[in-house]
């Protein structure tokens, strides 16, 4: 071999050496960066979960405090106040009748938590802005009991309590019914606000659709019909003003619920004799039953924002002759006889027509019918007054859901005396 090519192939021999050696430096530099590579890609990974990890629960913490600062405080105590009232003014038509502006009610609610079975409900209320023995108004107890949690679906409940009958004896809050005054049906048929002493049972079934109310109670006092029949049987009412006692009574409630609509009744009977030991004490009442029973049905039910309410309520009262014979009632005479029946109904529709947050404008008309003395005891006379007929148009104007304002015109068909234009202010809290 010549001496330059050997020289050659000694040179090409030592560069492709170092190309192999470079080639593998190359190469296990290359696999050395592309772990590094995948260290920082996992580190970088792990660093934005972390911060998203932070950043959640900073938002959570946020969410948190915004919450905590927009609702109100926890009560330190278990006791709760709340209440309702309503001033009304009335124009009649007729200009021989006086123009009255009336407070009509002013109530307050104290209720107390004992325990979380154990409660305890009360109202107080004065009428008509004053009560003194030379003045018109009344300081009374509406509610006073004693609630008691027995099972998940029933309450055991003692003391003062409204009676389950009607759409607005239990629920009778200024904003919660349409027109300045409650109705005429469940003020004379059903005597709202009526409430009895008794000991009952109330609690929801399926699902707490269905809500039922019944026990025993104290009654109504033959003794105490002051011969008028305008309000039906109200003046009987005991109270439990130190009420008679010696007959006592039934009620019981049903009422059930979807949404948009509620079905419901009830029912109250008891003897009203009180074995002549009333009010006003009446020998002649001894042994007298005079039994009162009382029932309604009514439903409510809304089409989109139309609200459609109606209610029937009939009553009876036996022995009616013998309480005319005891309160000296006689025929041809200027006292109502004591009405064997009574009955009232009415329909109502009301539909808002502008709102705004909670604000709304609600037209109302209702219709009632109803008779305090529809019979009788043969030999007597029903006063006509007490068949009457009564058509309510009007609206409530919500400045909030718990406060209203109120105005209405009302046309009476037999006592046009009656006629009048109302106006009103109710809230409750």
């Amino acid at each position: 071999m010549q001496p330059n090519k050997f020289k050659l192939s000694i040179i090409a021999a030592l560069v492709m050496l170092t190309m192999n050696a470079h080639a593998e430096t190359s190469t296990a530099t290359l696999e050395k960066r592309l772990e590094q590579l995948q260290k920082e890609m996992l580190e970088l990974k792990q660093q934005l979960a972390d911060e998203k990890l932070a950043r959640e629960k900073q938002v959570n913490s946020a969410v948190k405090a915004a919450v905590a600062d927009a609702a109100p405080p926890a009560s330190e105590s278990d006791t709760s106040i709340g209440g309702y009232g309503e001033l009304s003014y009335s124009n009649y038509k007729d200009g021989s009748v006086k123009d009255q502006i009336d407070l009509n009610r002013f109530v307050l609610f104290f209720g107390h938590k004992f325990n979380d079975k154990l409660r305890m409900y009360s109202e107080f209320e004065i009428e008509h802005a004053i009560a003194s023995s030379t003045d018109k108004g009344e300081a009374e107890i509406e509610q006073a009991y004693i609630e008691y949690n027995l099972l998940p679906q029933a309450n055991l409940r003692a003391g003062l309590m409204l009676m389950p009958l009607g759409i607005l004896n239990e629920k009778h809050e200024p904003p919660t019914y349409y027109g300045v005054f409650r109705n005429e049906v469940e003020t004379r048929i059903i005597p709202s606000t009526w409430r009895e002493a008794g000991l009952g049972l109330q609690g929801k079934l399926l699902d707490n659709s269905l809500e039922y109310n019944v026990g025993i109670s104290s009654g109504f006092d033959a003794s105490k019909y002051a011969g008028s029949a305008a309000y039906g049987i109200k003046d009987m009412h005991g109270e439990a003003s130190q009420a008679a006692a010696n007959n006592l009574a039934f009620y019981a409630g049903l009422n059930y619920r979807q949404p948009g609509w509620l079905l419901g009744g009830g029912l109250f009977t008891g003897n009203t004799g009180q074995n002549g030991n009333g009010e006003v004490a009446n020998a002649a009442l001894n042994g007298v039953n005079a039994r009162l029973t009382l029932w309604d049905v009514h439903a409510q039910y809304n089409i989109g924002e139309l609200a459609l309410q109606a209610l029937y309520a009939r009553g009876s009262l036996g022995d009616t002759q013998a309480i005319n014979n005891a309160l000296s009632i006689v025929p041809g005479g200027t006292l109502d006889a004591a009405p064997k029946s009574f009955y009232g109904w009415y329909g109502q529709a009301a539909y808002p027509i502008w709102k705004k947050d909670e604000m709304r404008l609600t037209p109302f008309v209702r219709y009632e019918k109803y008779n305090t003395q529809a019979s009788v005891d043969a030999g007597y006379t029903a006063n006509p007054l007490n068949d009457e007929t009564v058509v309510t148009l009007g609206t409530n104007f919500n400045l909030s859901s718990e406060v209203v304002l109120k105005a209405d015109w009302q046309n009476y068909k037999t006592n046009n005396l009656k006629d009048r234009f109302n106006l009103g202010v109710g809230w409750m809290f």
